[in-house]
């Protein structure tokens, strides 16, 4: 099966999350944001109620949800809307999407060439370290944009 080159959306998205890494560096407040935004307005719970159109006890248990990491992403749009405030939603990955890759191919091709590399002992063909390094590393190179890269099994579509 063909691959497809995934490098340019990798390296697009990556250009992104360089931007957006300092932002996680940002500890949420311990009350949360919900109730640390509220408060800064000056706004009540009950006038927060009365802006989404529920009960006062339900800002108290979005508030609870929130600092519990239970909150539907709906309900917080909502909420977000109330405070006049906007929702951003994204995963940033802990490393560059390259690197994920690129370490993940490394390990699978490493795997891959182990169990070739046992067989080639018992027959005494045994391959020496520096041939071995290469040869990781050019499979690693051909796994990178194949299916069945992340899987544990060996075998690629």
């Amino acid at each position: 099966m063909p691959t497809h080159n995934r490098t340019p959306a990798r390296r697009q998205l990556d250009r992104r999350f360089t931007q957006l890494r300092p932002l996680t560096q940002e500890p949420r407040p311990h009350q949360g944001w919900i109730k640390a935004i509220r408060e800064a307005l000056g706004m009540s719970s009950t006038e927060l109620a009365a802006r989404m159109g529920v009960v006062h006890q339900a800002i108290r248990e979005f508030e609870n949800s929130e600092v519990k990491e239970t909150i539907k992403l709906e309900t917080l749009r909502r909420i977000g809307e109330a405070l006049d405030c906007q929702v951003v939603y994204v995963l940033v990955p802990r490393t560059s999407l390259e690197q994920a890759v690129k370490s993940q191919s490394i390990r699978k091709a490493t795997n891959q060439l182990a169990r070739v590399s046992h067989h080639s002992r018992l027959e005494d063909q045994e391959v020496g370290v520096v041939d071995e390094a290469v040869q990781i590393e050019d499979l690693a190179k051909k796994l990178i944009d194949r299916r069945g890269l992340w899987t544990d099994a060996d075998d690629f579509q």
